[in-house]
């Protein structure tokens, strides 16, 4: 049997996530805080700057994990090979910043932890890049309704631990990926 690793960064993405959910299940939630979730702290601790990229790899729990990536497993091959590893990883990084940034900024008080808004960019990219034809394409028409439109449903109405505005940003940093890279195409 051959195995076939084109999709590097997405192999890479996935193995690093797990293994530090799996030390955050291991060693609690301090170690998730310290080192894997976004949230307003001094401008001079160094950590702040970091977690605005390392919270796409920490994890509450396998479950949340698995819920990111079976989506980032399935969907991340496909979009890597269309635009390149180096592409892709810089759309991930793209969009951790972006997410993280803002976040910090309208949401201080909130601890950011998963790599949802990651899961929000390769759908909505994905719609966007893999339906033919010119414009915009209705599928990526209908995903922005169901998926945003969910979020945003969930934002308003439902209480939880979700942070819907994550799967926003990632969802708007997806189409806006989808729509250069159409222009340019």
């Amino acid at each position: 049997m051959k195995i076939n690793a084109r999709a590097k960064v997405t192999l890479i993405f996935s193995l690093l996530a797990l293994c530090s959910t799996l030390l955050g299940v291991w060693l609690g939630m301090g170690f998730e805080t310290k080192f894997f979730s976004v949230y307003r702290t001094s401008a001079f601790d160094p950590m702040q700057y970091v977690r605005l990229f390392s919270f796409i790899f920490g994890h509450t729990g396998l479950d949340h994990y698995l819920g990111n990536f079976l989506f980032i497993l399935i969907l991340g091959p496909l979009v890597e090979e269309k635009f390149g590893s180096g592409n892709f990883l810089l759309m991930i990084l793209i969009t951790a910043l972006v997410t993280g940034l803002l976040s910090v900024i309208f949401f201080p008080d909130v601890q950011l932890l998963g790599a949802s808004g990651i899961v929000f960019m390769l759908i909505l990219l994905s719609a966007f890049t893999f339906a033919g034809g010119e414009g915009v394409p209705l599928t990526f028409i209908l995903v922005v309704l169901l998926y945003l439109g969910r979020e945003v449903y969930n934002a308003v109405f439902v209480q939880d631990q979700v942070s819907q505005f994550a799967h926003i940003v990632g969802g708007l940093c997806g189409g806006m990926f989808g729509y250069i890279t159409k222009r340019r195409g």
